[in-house]
């Protein structure tokens, strides 16, 4: 089980975390990713930790603003996002998978959570 939290309406240019609790151990066995869909857009990938949580990748569109990270104790995975832009709308979603691979793509994933909404206003 996958639970997100954090979505809001923000100004461009302003931070924003989001946060995905999953099931107890998950993290041990699980990748988790984010991935985003914007209205009218394909699902895309945005940022994937590592079951070690060694190794992280990103979308071109996230390096240098967004960071993943995760809380093993808290079972729970973060989406820090930075210097958000009208771009960055749409619905956010984490989701496990058996590991992270460039590209991230949809289809690498098992279990999805339900979504979050962004909204960036400019």
């Amino acid at each position: 089980q996958l639970v997100e939290s954090g979505g809001a309406l923000v100004q461009s240019g302003k931070p924003l975390r989001l946060s995905c609790v999953v099931s107890e151990n998950t993290l041990d066995h699980y990748a988790i990713a984010w991935f985003r869909q914007a209205p009218g857009k394909e699902r895309e990938g945005v940022a994937c930790i590592s079951r070690s949580g060694t190794y992280t990748l990103y979308a071109a569109s996230a390096k240098g603003r967004f960071t993943i990270s995760r809380d093993v104790a808290k079972s729970t995975v973060f989406l820090q996002m930075n210097d958000l832009k009208s771009d960055d709308t749409g619905v956010y979603y984490c989701a496990a998978g058996d590991h992270c691979q460039e590209p991230l793509e949809r289809q690498q994933m098992d279990y999805w959570a339900k979504g979050a909404q962004v909204t960036v206003s400019s």
